[in-house]
């Protein structure tokens, strides 16, 4: 992992700035940020816009990060584009090479809308060396990744407003005063403005995706694809058709011998996340008693925060390691050291434990990792090594 454009924008330049070839909507934030892609992915498609998405890290596939008219970029396809991007600038870090094989994958396919979510930050974000977009936004800023933006949400923050340009009007979140005070510092002193979607009105459509919090989301979205053309229908059609697997998605099914039960995954992987998450459990009416937690997080993360908000929402809790990630996993004995649980030596055995109760509802969250590898058994997927990038 690193940050910084240089090495990214020789790379675009030496294959004839794809980077250029398609309009585009850039969206940064802590969280919220998938989800919103999502939607203006849908609501673009159902413009008639031919689309294209970049989004991070996968959960199942590789392949899902680079999504074209709604669909994961065929395998084939995949190949003969990483390998140009591999053979054409192989100084490239990883992320950064994902980050370029899209944009050629974009360009190939002759999209012309690409919905981009950053990956870390803003500012020094491979993504950044989109020229000026059509839209963008920052969803949400909490505390994450501070050994690479800084400590505090101010700190964050600034970063993720270096994604603005010259001209253009970033749409914002809820955020704190403070917070808002330092992006519009920075979009300021970068010729841009701001514009709060919480004073625009909530979408009164069906959104397609579970909890509250993506409502929030939904004004944001609903905006985007107003400022790209989207008429009122396909708006209201595209949030209402939105998929974003791992964000709070239910699967019904058996698993490891045990009767079937209600899975609920959620990509939760911070202290915000977790607290969102905890809040729909309680407004579920699901009483701990009935509700089995599967944790298990990356070292990087704040996770005794997690913990703490999420131990209380389900009286059985089973702790394990992600395994196959880019950075190590919090050993399950400390998790349950925290509160108490069992702990599991694989995905699998930990899906199974929590299973074997009375619960009615089993709860996978605290890591992309261990959300992709508990869908992929669950629903009989194939999966491709995680990269928590």
């Amino acid at each position: 992992m690193r940050l910084g454009l240089e090495p990214m924008r020789q790379a675009c330049a030496r294959f004839g700035h794809p980077e250029g070839a398609f309009e585009a909507v850039h969206v940064a934030g802590t969280n919220g940020k998938g989800s919103v892609c999502a939607m203006v992915e849908s609501i673009a498609r159902s413009a008639g816009r031919r689309t294209g998405m970049f989004t991070s890290p996968h959960l199942c596939r590789f392949a899902e990060r680079i999504q074209i008219g709604g669909e994961p970029i065929d395998d084939a396809a995949l190949a003969v584009t990483l390998e140009r991007a591999l053979d054409g600038a192989p100084e490239l870090s990883f992320f950064e090479t994902a980050t370029l094989a899209a944009l050629l994958a974009f360009r190939d396919a002759k999209i012309d809308l690409g919905v981009v979510e950053v990956g870390i930050g803003g500012r020094l974000d491979a993504t950044n060396v989109l020229p000026r977009p059509r839209a963008a936004a920052i969803t949400r800023v909490a505390l994450d990744h501070t050994d690479r933006l800084g400590p505090t949400l101010v700190d964050i923050a600034r970063e993720k407003a270096g994604i603005a340009k010259p001209g253009l009007d970033l749409l914002l979140g809820p955020m704190t005063a403070d917070v808002r005070a330092a992006i519009d510092e920075v979009a300021r002193s970068h010729g841009a403005t701001t514009t709060s979607a919480t004073e625009r009105p909530a979408p009164v459509t069906r959104i397609g995706l579970e909890g509250d919090f993506q409502r929030d989301n939904a004004r944001i979205a609903a905006e985007l694809g107003a400022r790209i053309g989207a008429p009122p229908q396909a708006i209201e059609r595209g949030l209402a058709g939105v998929r974003w697997p791992g964000r709070l998605e239910r699967i019904e099914t058996a698993f490891g011998g045990v009767p079937t039960r209600r899975f609920l995954l959620d990509a939760a992987h911070n202290p915000d996340g977790a607290e969102a998450l905890a809040r729909h459990l309680r407004s579920l009416g699901i009483a701990p008693a009935d509700v089995a937690l599967v944790f298990g997080t990356l070292g990087d993360k704040d996770w005794p925060a997690m913990l703490d908000v999420l131990a209380p929402v389900a009286a059985r809790r089973v702790y394990v390691a992600p395994q196959g990630g880019s950075r190590p996993a919090v050993d399950p004995s400390r998790l349950a050291d925290r509160h108490p649980g069992l702990t599991a030596p694989g995905v699998a055995a930990a899906l199974e434990r929590a299973s074997a109760g009375d619960s009615s509802l089993v709860v996978v969250a605290g890591s992309l990792v261990l959300v992709g590898e508990a869908r992929a058994l669950l629903l009989g997927l194939p999966r491709d090594p995680p990269v928590a990038l």
